[in-house]
């Protein structure tokens, strides 16, 4: 069975950008129901998966309980990973494809928060690195970056309205600006982007247990 991973952080590390009581009702309540879903679902089914991954990509063309519960359970871990309280910036390799892709940080934000604010209805939006080249896409709902071919997330940012809805109530946009200057993970980012190149491994969810 899959066991919801545990906050990088302590609850309170992300405000005032996003609260405690929304870390709490997001991490505690939304990502759990999604984790413990997909594991009634898989027990159901006699299903033993050896990662989450492995469902993920199994199930990316289907529309069913098992395909969204482990796209969202997918998606959160990598959510919680891609958000920092320690404020970073691009380095390495990394800073390199950015200046390709975007010319600067800033000009990164600023597409960023345009796609995800403009993005109909609930999902994702990532960063994303695909054959050395960085560019910014949107998934609804379940849907994950990890189901496309030759891609690997770098970060993500949770379009659902439970994400901000407390600290944000609509206002989306604000929300999107808000976590692209404070609390984008770089240092996470770095990582995955080496990753791509051979250099260290990629993020993967916690794998089963029991």
């Amino acid at each position: 069975m899959f066991k919801l991973p545990a906050l990088p952080y302590a609850y309170d590390a992300l405000s005032p950008t996003l609260s405690a009581t929304t870390m709490h009702t997001h991490h505690d309540k939304h990502h759990k129901a999604y984790v413990e879903a997909l594991n009634k679902l898989l027990a159901e089914k006699g299903q033993r998966p050896g990662s989450l991954e492995e469902v993920v990509r199994a199930t990316a063309e289907r529309d069913d309980k098992i395909a969204h519960n482990a796209g969202q359970a997918w998606n959160h871990g990598f959510f919680w990973e891609s958000m920092s309280p320690t404020a970073s910036a691009p380095d390495g390799a990394l800073a390199g494809a950015m200046e390709r892709a975007f010319g600067d940080v800033g000009q990164f934000r600023s597409k960023f928060v345009e796609a995800g604010a403009e993005h109909f209805g609930s999902g994702w939006v990532w960063l994303l690195a695909q054959g050395g080249e960085l560019k910014i896409e949107t998934t609804h709902d379940g849907d994950s970056a990890i189901a496309m071919q030759g891609v690997t997330p770098l970060l993500v940012c949770d379009l659902w309205e439970h994400a901000y809805y407390l600290d944000y109530k609509n206002e989306r946009k604000g929300f999107l600006e808000a976590w692209a200057a404070r609390l984008a993970n770089w240092g996470f980012a770095g990582v995955q982007f080496d990753a791509t190149d051979g250099q260290g491994q990629a993020y993967r969810f916690p794998p089963p247990q029991g």
